[in-house]
């Protein structure tokens, strides 16, 4: 959001230069595009813009003495079509990606069943019980994990296509580090189709500024025992329905684990894609259960995620499995719940419980069959069993994950993995200097 750029501008902007770009583009007719084919289409129709914009920025650099030159272009993996402006410019593109590299190798597997294999991706749609054997995996990934959008008839195929655009770039920036995925990271790097991968994470922000309401749940942690708070919470956009918060309600009564529930609003159709924030959560929670717990836990609105996870007493993160919010809990230490609601976090979760035992499972996948538009509703007792496993003092779980976060912290400092990884990053964009 514009709030939150602009929020940042007065600790950066010695560092970095913001430029606007004129939003007067024409988009498709089409009055709903498809998420995807908005933002394909948003970049391809700003691309001229763009353009003039490096333009006038390599003008305005050529009249000063000892003027910087420019070295490169980083994008996403939407803004692909800005590779053709590096081009242009005859200058090298880079991506900078900011999930974990895992998605990559899916990807690249994926891309290659689709061009080598003659594969329809979304069949599998009606395959739930496929399971693809992908290099760097150490399980069998099952399709059934796969998000919607890799489902879709339409989006599938510009999914893959921005991932073909993405091996044109010279190298990945990715927002992970290698103690993590050494298999994921070491397979990519042995396949020459793909870019060179700088292994740069993990970038998080640990340190946030605190307002009053952050202060206040700081606050009530300061009287929790250590590690003894379980912490619910599925960020932004996170939202259940009547029943699922009931059913979550029960679940925590059921396990008897002090907890801290940021409780968020669905969001009301043809208004807003966000959460809203309740006025008074006895409107949705099952009756007396504030009373009953308020000795125990604590529901909040919006939640200060890192303040708590950085807290000592939590001891536990019931997550969407979000790659922000698992780094973060990683940085932490915190062992985490999957419970993934959208997008790559099915991945992201599968992950977590299967490939790197970083965390234990209430909940892996949604659909049955993979069908369109199915609810599940994850029951009570199902989510007590996850949060006592969760909690447990003796799960191993815990373990891994506080030897995981120190090895994430010294891999940004001066001689850790990521950090050589940026200086060898910063040494190819020299090198390559037209």
């Amino acid at each position: 959001p514009i709030s939150y750029i602009q929020s940042l501008l007065g600790s950066i902007s010695e560092h970095i230069k913001f430029i606007e770009i004129s939003e007067e583009h024409k988009l498709d007719s089409d009055p709903n595009p498809n998420p995807v084919q908005f933002i394909t289409s948003f970049f391809e129709n700003i691309k001229p813009h763009v353009r003039n914009a490096v333009k006038n920025l390599i003008v305005s650099f050529s009249y000063q003495p000892d003027s910087p030159t420019l070295a490169g272009i980083v994008i996403d993996m939407f803004s692909t079509s800005m590779i053709d402006v590096a081009d242009e410019f005859g200058v090298p593109s880079y991506l900078f990606f900011t999930s974990w590299a895992g998605i990559l190798r899916l990807m690249a597997h994926l891309e290659a069943l689709s061009t080598d294999q003659n594969k329809d991706i979304t069949e599998y749609k009606s395959e739930p019980d496929t399971e693809l054997v992908v290099s760097g995996f150490v399980n069998p990934f099952p399709v059934k994990v796969l998000p919607d959008t890799l489902l879709d008839k339409v989006v599938c195929p510009l999914l893959l296509g921005l991932f073909r655009d993405m091996r044109r770039t010279k190298g990945f920036l990715v927002n992970t580090f290698t103690e993590l995925e050494s298999t994921m990271i070491d397979s990519l790097a042995k396949d020459n189709s793909i870019p060179q991968i700088y292994p740069v994470g993990p970038i998080i922000n640990p340190n946030p500024n605190k307002d009053q309401n952050e202060i206040n749940i700081v606050t009530w942690l300061d009287s929790q025992p250590s590690s003894s708070v379980v912490f619910l919470c599925f960020r932004s956009r996170g939202s259940f329905n009547g029943e699922q918060v009931k059913e979550i309600a029960m679940g925590l009564e059921l396990s008897g684990v002090r907890f801290l529930w940021s409780l968020r609003k669905q969001p009301q159709k043809g208004k807003s894609s966000e959460p809203e924030e309740y006025t008074d959560f006895n409107d949705v929670l099952p009756e007396g259960f504030l009373d009953k717990t308020s000795e125990i836990g604590k529901v909040i609105g919006w939640a200060p995620q890192v303040s708590v996870l950085a807290h000592s007493s939590v001891g536990g993160f019931v997550s969407h499995c979000g790659w922000n919010s698992t780094l973060e809990s990683l940085w932490f230490g915190v062992p985490m719940a999957t419970w993934p609601l959208y997008a790559e976090q099915q991945i992201n979760a599968f992950m977590l419980v299967k490939e790197f035992r970083l965390a234990v499972e209430i909940k892996l996948d949604y659909r049955t069959g993979l069908d369109e538009g199915t609810t599940v509703i994850v029951k009570a007792e199902e989510i007590a069993v996850g949060i006592r496993k969760l909690m447990d003092p003796r799960n191993d779980v815990t373990k891994r994950v506080k030897d995981i976060s120190e090895k994430g912290k010294k891999a940004l400092l001066e001689g850790g993995s990521s950090y050589s990884s940026l200086c060898c990053f910063v040494n190819d964009v020299i090198d390559n200097i037209p």
